[in-house]
């Protein structure tokens, strides 16, 4: 059996990736402590030793990832007293780190669907409304279809450049 290959070369080869909107977002979350601080603000735990002790993040890592957040626009610092000791600051989510949501959701339906765990998954994003169902993560075009992964193409945008 033969397979047919093409020798004419994909279109993305006339594009250049120097101003690629993905390298750009895998420079702030592109490590595995961001994420798991931003997990942590999402689902709640606030506090510097909250974060800490939950996520078994060493803390100058913690203290480094939580800088870069809150300089990257992602998270704010918001001030603190508990009775008979100092100021202290707890963290919460910007717009552009709430944002990011649908991404967590999405890794977790992808995790749960590609890596399972016997048990089951440990965690299920689940709508605090009435219905208190899962919460899962959809794509949609500006027409409000939901195209097939194959159905979609990237094609350049206005602030692409030729190689």
């Amino acid at each position: 059996m033969s397979l047919a290959v093409s020798e004419q070369m994909p279109e993305a080869m006339a594009w250049s990736t120097e101003n690629c909107t993905i390298s750009r977002v895998m420079e702030i979350l592109g490590d595995k402590w961001t994420f798991h601080v931003l997990r942590e603000i999402f689902v709640g735990v606030r506090r510097f030793e909250d974060i800490r002790a939950r996520a078994g993040i060493p803390r100058q890592v913690l203290t480094e990832r939580l800088a870069a957040l809150i300089e990257r626009g992602l998270i704010r610092r918001h001030p603190y007293r508990l009775p008979g000791q100092r100021e202290r600051s707890e963290y919460r989510l910007t717009e552009a780190g709430m944002d990011l949501y649908p991404v967590l959701v999405a890794m977790i339906q992808w995790g749960d669907q590609y890596l399972p765990l016997a048990a089951g998954a440990p965690i299920e994003p689940r709508h605090r409304g009435d219905c208190g169902e899962r919460v899962t993560v959809t794509m949609h075009c500006e027409a409000g279809h939901e195209p097939a992964p194959r159905e979609v193409a990237f094609r350049p945008g206005p602030g692409a450049q030729r190689r």
